[in-house]
């Protein structure tokens, strides 16, 4: 059983919960009992009261004894007796029905319309009787007076069928192309007949003729609605001899009496779709008016809603118990629900133990759980892109956040993460699969995220040379376990920060990696019977002074330098690759430079500027400079100038030209290693030998 409470007004569900399914045993069903709280709260108010597939009509006999529906799939009827809150019987079908009339009082005498144009009778021992009409039919109504048969459908005609002859009469012709409903008033015996074009053509069965038409497509424009198309009349329903009530196809409800061609009230569903159904409750002046979507119950007299039902699956038809709360709906769904509201009405007869169990709800004060909506928070708001919604009725207001329609936020969330829902499977079943390979025996278990800086911590924790420090408890922490498993903080080794800041483990040999990975292994396999003594050397460790520690700085000092000389080296080999790709394109692009000679210039006036400007003075040279400034400082006016000399820069071509030559002249040059051996010599010697001419 679940309570809703839309509107203050306390509706129960008994349809709702979890179905036991009929093989378990009594220990396990009594063990769900005991665990699971929705099965202890469900309540099976008639047996087997479902469908296999689909639900489509449900009506009450008049003796108020037994429960009809019809459904699918196979074609099928079910008769419910609610005496003994079971099923009496079940009867299948060819072809599935459309709607259904009870003739008697019981179920001994029914009529079934069915989709292939078939028409059965049905008695208490089964099919009786069978035939055919000429066009598709779409609602039947039993005449009790004249015992005549009306059969509406894809046709301007009423079939009549009398019962008591067993013949076709002739049929009344009306004015439409198509008619969907018809209704017999219970007092006065007059036909109602809804057309496709939005009238309702009222026959008088006892002068075979017409005696009004209403125009209800005509008053629904009236109301300022913008209609596509013209309303169709999709449902009727009479109450007493002068009151009586029009669905339509676009979602609207009008109340007429017969003594006028204008309704009283006009009601709006605001959802666009048909309505299938329309009752009136005997003692209140209440209207139940159902559409696929919803079920409203409103006032008759001034249209304000009391409370209303919100369907799981789309509603078909729906039966209301005369003179009770209660209310039969079936849909597209196996379960044919059943709901029951105490401010319309006490529980039926066979059924009356329901008020006390609602009676001890009210007094136990369940928490009331909202199943259609979902609590979310500003930043979800945020992030789901409904900010904008804030003080419309699409969202409530509750503590720290906002309650809003389950459907409206699952569409938000699919619109805004779409593969949300796969990445998520993903990530589940990778994690299902890492905690069974968790139970097996592992010989190595690496990180899967930064496994050299593991390496690294790996080899300080085995290297006893150097000074024993926290560094190798790292991979033991739990405080640093994401370090190693959350991929997010995987170290980038191609950083240009990493390689200045890490040069020690960014240059990590892929030798030395193998070593420890090796090394890594060994230890694992091998037992630690060494820890008790680490233990207790570990105060007189502490105390050992280590001079390596000045080495390793001037190792780290050397790698900082290699690395930071590599990266000026990689930016300047892009720079000149880059400026010679752009010479190439200017060159390919212009062709090559010609100068024009303009008349009376002579030659020595088109001297290059670079020439002109090695004779020019310091101060003229630095004007033509893009990069200097002058700044005067002191009173004195002291000035400081700054000013950059341009280097020439070299090409590849030319800084390949001058190693070719100086390869091709190189085994020219003379050795100078004699003159250097002189003058050994003449050290040695004080004294030089005489020179002989």
């Amino acid at each position: 059983m679940q309570v809703s409470c839309p509107n203050d007004v306390k509706i129960y569900n008994l349809s709702a919960g979890k179905s036991l399914p009929e093989w378990l045993s009594e220990r396990k069903r009594r063990a769900l009992l005991k665990k699971n709280v929705d099965i202890r709260r469900r309540i099976e108010l008639i047996q087997d009261f479902d469908m296999p597939a689909v639900s489509t009509c449900i009506k009450v006999t008049k003796d108020e004894r037994y429960i009809i529906a019809t459904g699918i799939y196979k074609p099928r009827m079910k008769c419910y007796d609610v005496k003994n809150l079971s099923l009496k019987f079940e009867r299948c079908f060819d072809s599935e029905v459309v709607t259904f009339d009870i003739l008697s009082d019981d179920y001994s005498k029914l009529v079934f319309l069915q989709c292939d144009r078939n028409i059965e009778f049905h008695v208490a021992h089964g099919r009786y009787y069978r035939f055919r009409i000429p066009r598709f039919g779409r609602d039947i109504k039993y005449h009790y007076p004249s015992c005549d048969l009306f059969v509406v459908g894809d046709s301007n005609e009423i079939y009549r069928i009398n019962l008591e002859r067993g013949q076709f009469l002739q049929s009344f012709f009306t004015e439409a192309s198509s008619l969907n409903k018809c209704e017999i008033n219970p007092i006065h015996q007059l036909l109602a007949v809804g057309t496709e074009d939005g009238k309702i053509e009222a026959w008088d069965p006892r002068t075979k003729s017409k005696v009004g038409t209403l125009d209800c497509a005509l008053h629904c424009v009236e109301q300022g609605n913008k209609l596509e198309a013209i309303p169709a009349v999709t449902s009727l329903k009479f109450q007493g001899g002068l009151t009586f009530g029009v669905g339509t196809s676009t979602g609207q409800i009008l109340l007429y009496d017969i003594r006028s061609n204008k309704p009283f009230l006009t009601k709006d569903h605001m959802y666009g779709l048909p309505i299938k159904n329309i009752e009136f409750h005997q003692k209140m002046d209440m209207v139940y008016s159902m559409d696929s979507s919803i079920v409203k119950i409103w006032d008759r007299n001034n249209g304000k809603l009391y409370t209303s039902i919100e369907a799981q699956s789309d509603f078909n038809d729906m039966c209301v118990i005369p003179n009770t709360g209660m209310l039969l709906i079936a849909n597209e769904n196996t379960k044919m629900q059943t709901y029951y509201i105490p401010s319309l009405g006490p529980a039926p007869s066979w059924c009356s133990f329901l008020d006390n169990l609602t009676e001890e709800m009210e007094e136990l004060n369940y928490e009331i759980i909202y199943d259609d909506y979902k609590f979310v928070t500003e930043k979800e708001l945020d992030e789901l892109g409904l900010l904008h919604l804030k003080g419309t009725n699409l969202l409530r207001a509750y503590m720290h956040g906002y309650f809003m329609d389950i459907r409206l936020y699952r569409k938000a969330r699919d619109v805004m993460k779409p593969f949300e829902f796969q990445e998520y499977k993903k990530k589940r079943i990778q994690q299902k699969i890492e905690e069974t390979r968790g139970s097996r025996i592992q010989i190595e278990r690496m990180p899967s995220v930064n496994k050299e800086l593991a390496l690294k911590l790996m080899d300080d924790e085995t290297n006893t040379k150097k000074k024993k420090t926290n560094s190798s408890a790292l991979l033991k922490d739990e405080r640093f376990k994401q370090l190693f498993t959350n991929p997010d903080f995987q170290v980038d080794t191609n950083s240009e920060e990493y390689s200045l800041l890490n040069p020690v483990v960014s240059q990590l040999h892929k030798s030395k990696t193998a070593k420890l990975k090796t090394k890594a292994m060994e230890q694992t396999m091998e037992v630690d019977h060494t820890n008790d003594e680490n233990q207790d050397n570990s105060s007189d460790e502490s105390f050992i002074h280590d001079d390596s520690s000045s080495e390793d700085e001037k190792v780290w000092v050397k790698e900082v330098k290699k690395q930071y000389r590599l990266m000026k080296k990689n930016e300047r080999q892009k720079q000149e690759d880059d400026e010679d790709v752009e010479s190439a394109d200017e060159q390919a692009e212009n062709g090559p430079r010609l100068y024009e000679i303009k008349d009376n210039v002579e030659f020595k006036d088109a001297k290059p500027i670079a020439k002109r400007q090695n004779k020019a003075s310091l101060g003229e040279r630095l004007r033509h400079q893009e990069a200097h400034s002058v700044a005067v400082s002191g009173s004195r006016g002291n000035r400081e100038m700054t000013f950059v000399i341009e280097k020439k820069k070299q090409t590849r071509r030319a800084k390949f030209r001058i190693q070719r030559h100086d390869k091709g002249y190189k085994h020219l040059l003379r050795p100078a290693g004699n003159l250097f051996k002189k003058k050994q010599y003449s050290r040695s010697f004080p004294f030089s030998p005489p020179f002989h001419g």
